[in-house]
């Protein structure tokens, strides 16, 4: 009907009908171009990129969603993990790699000997999420040394209120990590990741007790994102501790965690936790039950204890959706090994 109303022409009515048939064949084939695209940036690191093939293997597998990865890389990386994509398993997702120029870091970075690969500039990827990802309102950002055991959708579907840029875990969200915390003494607090000696971090007027939240696992709203000019808020506080030292590596999480924590205060959504249990290398002797991670919908291996090297628990768990590098370039490191 639709035809005939429209075009004037008999022979292009003819025409369109005749071509009709076609055009509901390829929607009946591709019903993922109807579909909304959930985008997840991931980033693949020299040295540990298996890892982001675990978390896209593990995302990719679990589910029907129309998911897009954003693999961000540096120059030199960038092939590596291309080429291992393409000829692995992994070749019929939908992704883009993009990279990652890091002199937009220089002057805001302060040099920290003591966890110098907290320092690496892929680190800060997730403060320049709508530089790198022009057309989508909402994102999903996961560090690499995470597997997805759930639907992916389920977390980009978390609700975020009005005026929220963000939405994160807070550390204090789950009592049943509440003993792993105590039993290897991490920080769970704003004290554990800002210098309150320091006059600009008491003049912000946050309680050293709050509670504080990690940034590994970040549903974003674009649109806020860059209305509230949250890029430049953080390289503000970036540039600030360069100056003034007023966190380091060697508080709570390193140097990414603590800006996102000034800046968002009081301003973001929470994430179901169950979509982010964390901790898992924090210690090569704490262990979570079975039970409790098989309920888990996100894993993460926040810490020094990675699941790719050794010593690291509940690496059967991420090893699962581990794919061999194709090259033979990254190689798991195990006790025979």
């Amino acid at each position: 009907v639709f035809c005939l109303i429209s075009l004037s022409s008999c022979n292009r009515t003819v025409s369109l009908i005749y071509h009709l048939p076609l055009v509901i064949l390829e929607l009946i084939v591709h019903p993922e171009e109807m579909e909304e695209e959930i985008p997840v940036v991931i980033c693949a690191a020299a040295g540990r990129m298996g890892a982001a093939v675990a978390a896209i293997s593990s995302i990719y597998s679990n589910t029907e969603a129309n998911v897009v990865f954003y693999i961000i890389g540096l120059k030199t990386t960038i092939p590596h993990i291309r080429k291992w994509i393409e000829n692995s398993k992994l070749k019929e997702i939908k992704f883009k790699v993009v990279e990652f120029n890091p002199m937009v870091l220089k002057g805001k970075i302060r040099q920290d000997a003591s966890r110098p690969e907290l320092l690496q500039p892929l680190n800060f990827v997730r403060f320049y999420l709508p530089l790198l990802i022009q057309k989508h309102e909402k994102v999903i950002y996961l560090d690499d040394d995470v597997i997805v055991q759930g639907d992916i959708q389920e977390l980009y579907d978390t609700k975020l209120a009005p005026g929220h840029a963000a939405a994160f875990s807070d550390d204090c969200d789950l009592p049943s990590t509440h003993e792993m915390i105590r039993s290897v003494g991490m920080q769970n607090t704003y004290m554990g990741f800002l210098d309150y000696r320091k006059q600009a971090i008491r003049d912000l007027g946050i309680s050293p007790s709050t509670c504080s939240f990690n940034p590994g696992v970040i549903v974003a709203n674009m649109t806020e994102w860059k209305h509230q000019r949250i890029t430049k808020q953080l390289e503000k506080w970036m540039q600030r501790n360069v100056e003034e030292n007023l966190y380091s590596s060697t508080l709570g999480g390193g140097v990414a965690t603590s800006p996102m924590l000034i800046v968002f205060h009081g301003k973001y959504s929470s994430i179901n936790p169950m979509w982010h249990i964390r901790h898992l290398g924090w210690s090569p002797d704490a262990r979570y039950s079975e039970q409790f991670l098989q309920e888990a919908k996100l894993l993460h291996w926040n810490g020094r204890y990675k699941p790719w090297d050794y010593p690291s628990v509940h690496t059967d768990l991420w090893e699962n959706w581990f794919i061999p590098d194709p090259s033979g370039k990254f190689k798991l490191t195990r006790p025979d090994s």
